[in-house]
C-alpha cells in the first residue's frame, strides 16, 4: 500500500510529486493543486503531505504516513472551509502556526483544500507566508483552477503547479471494485455516470437515496411541459437542497453547543462566573454564525449537485442533437436524451445548458437560492 494510492488516474501527477518528496533539491516552498471537482485535489495534497514526512517518501504504513492521512499529524495542518470562504483571521492564525519550527515531522505543512474561497484579506495574509516563507514550511493549496477568479495572480505565481485532470471511468470503477470492495456492476454504472467524480461515483454506488435524487433531477427537464411545472419543481429542488442541510445541521449544530458549553464551564457558581457567562455568550454568537454560513454552505453544495445533474442531461442533449461520436454524461439515459434532443435541437439545448450555468453563476454572486432556480427554471421551460 502507498499514499498515491487515493490519487486515483493521475500518473503524471504522481510521478512529479514522488520525485519531489524523494529529493529535497527539487522541493518548493509553496504548490497550487488544480483540477476540475472530483479529480482528487485534496487527495494528491495529502498524500503529498505524507510523503514529504515520511523517510520513506510515501509508503503508507509508517506512522507518519498514517497520521497524515487520518488528519492527525502535529505537522500537518489542513483547512476545510465549512463556510462561504476563508476569513483573513483564520488565515493570518493559521500563518502563525505555519511558521513554527516542525515538532516530529521533516516540514511544517499547511493544506488549504479550497483556495478559491480566501477573502481579499486572507489571500493578502496568505501572500506575505508564501513570500518569505519559514525555511521549513511548505503550502499546499488546492482550488478549480488557476485563474485570477480562483487563485490571485500573486500567489499563483509563487507556486509550482500541479495539474489534475478527471479521472477515466475504468480508473474509477477500479476504486470502487477493488478497494471499496463494490459489486463490480454497480461500480461500472456508478463510474459511468459520475463525470469523473471519485467521491460522487462512491455516493452513487452505496447511498439508495443519492441514486434517487438523481433520478428526481435527471426526470425534470421532459416535465416542464407548462409554467406551473417550473415553478413546481423548482420548490422541490429548494425543498430537497433545504432538507438536506436540516439533516446535516440538526445533529451536528446541537452537539457542538453542547461542547462548547462544557467547554466554557456552564452553570458554574464560584468566582469569575459572571465573566465566563459573559465569554460564553460572545463564544455562543461566534458559534452561531459558523453554523448558518455552514448550513448556507451545505444548501448551495445540495443545489449545485443537482444542477451539475442538469448540465449534463443538457449537455448530452447537444451531444444528441448533433450527432457528435463523443459518450454521454449520462449513458443510462440515453432514450430519454435522445428524444429530448429530437424535440428541442441543438439550438434550444445549448440555451437550456447556458440557463443552467446561469444559475450557477448567480448562487456563486448570493443571489437567493430561490429566485436564481425560478429564473432557471422558466428558463428552461421557455428553451
Amino acid at each position: 500500500m502507498s499514499v498515491w494510492d487515493d490519487v486515483v488516474g493521475q500518473p503524471a501527477a504522481v510521478a512529479e510529486l514522488d520525485g519531489a518528496a524523494s529529493d529535497p533539491t527539487a522541493m518548493t516552498h509553496a504548490w497550487l493543486f488544480t483540477g476540475p471537482p472530483g479529480s482528487g485535489r485534496s487527495n494528491a495534497a495529502r498524500a503529498f503531505a505524507a510523503a514529504l514526512q515520511c523517510r520513506y517518501h510515501g509508503c503508507g504504513e509508517c506512522a507518519a504516513c498514517r497520521t497524515v492521512m487520518a488528519g492527525t499529524h502535529s505537522d500537518v495542518r489542513e483547512i476545510v472551509p465549512e463556510g462561504l470562504s476563508i476569513s483573513v483571521a483564520e488565515m493570518r492564525s493559521l500563518v502563525q502556526l505555519a511558521a513554527r519550527k516542525p515538532a516530529t515531522g521533516t516540514w511544517q505543512i499547511v493544506i488549504i483544500a479550497d483556495a478559491d474561497r480566501l477573502t481579499e484579506g486572507a489571500s493578502n495574509a496568505l501572500l506575505k507566508a508564501v513570500e518569505e516563507p519559514a525555511p521549513e514550511t511548505v503550502f499546499l493549496l488546492c482550488a478549480p483552477s488557476d485563474h485570477p477568479d480562483d487563485v490571485p495572480v500573486t500567489i499563483r505565481s509563487r507556486c509550482r503547479m500541479v495539474h489534475l485532470r478527471s479521472p477515466a471511468p475504468d480508473a474509477v470503477a477500479g476504486v470502487l471494485r477493488d478497494r471499496d470492495g463494490i459489486d463490480p456492476d454497480q461500480a461500472q454504472w456508478a463510474a459511468s455516470v459520475c463525470g469523473g467524480h471519485v467521491g460522487r461515483a462512491r455516493r452513487l454506488a452505496r447511498d439508495p437515496q443519492a441514486r434517487a435524487r438523481r433520478e428526481e433531477i435527471l426526470g425534470v427537464p421532459t416535465k416542464l411541459r407548462r409554467l406551473g411545472d417550473a415553478f413546481f419543481h423548482a420548490d422541490v429542488l429548494i425543498r430537497a437542497a433545504e432538507a438536506e442541510a436540516d439533516e446535516l445541521r440538526s445533529s451536528r449544530d446541537e452537539s457542538e453547543r453542547e461542547e462548547l458549553a462544557v467547554a466554557m464551564g456552564a452553570g458554574g457558581t464560584g468566582k469569575g462566573a459572571a465573566s465566563a457567562a459573559r465569554s460564553a455568550k460572545a463564544a455562543e454568537r461566534d458559534l452561531e454564525k459558523r453554523q448558518k454560513s455552514r448550513a448556507t454552505r451545505t444548501q448551495r453544495d445540495a443545489l449545485d449537485r443537482a444542477l451539475v445533474d442538469l448540465a449534463g442531461f443538457y449537455r448530452d442533449a447537444i451531444v444528441a442533437a448533433t450527432g457528435a461520436t463523443v459518450p454521454l454524461t449520462n449513458p443510462d439515459r440515453d432514450r430519454e436524451i435522445r428524444v429530448a434532443a429530437a424535440e428541442w435541437g441543438p439550438e434550444s439545448s445549448l440555451r437550456r445548458l447556458e440557463a443552467v450555468l446561469a444559475c450557477r453563476d448567480a448562487l456563486e454572486q448570493n443571489v437567493k437560492p430561490r429566485i436564481a432556480v425560478e429564473a432557471m427554471m422558466t428558463a428552461l421551460h421557455r428553451g
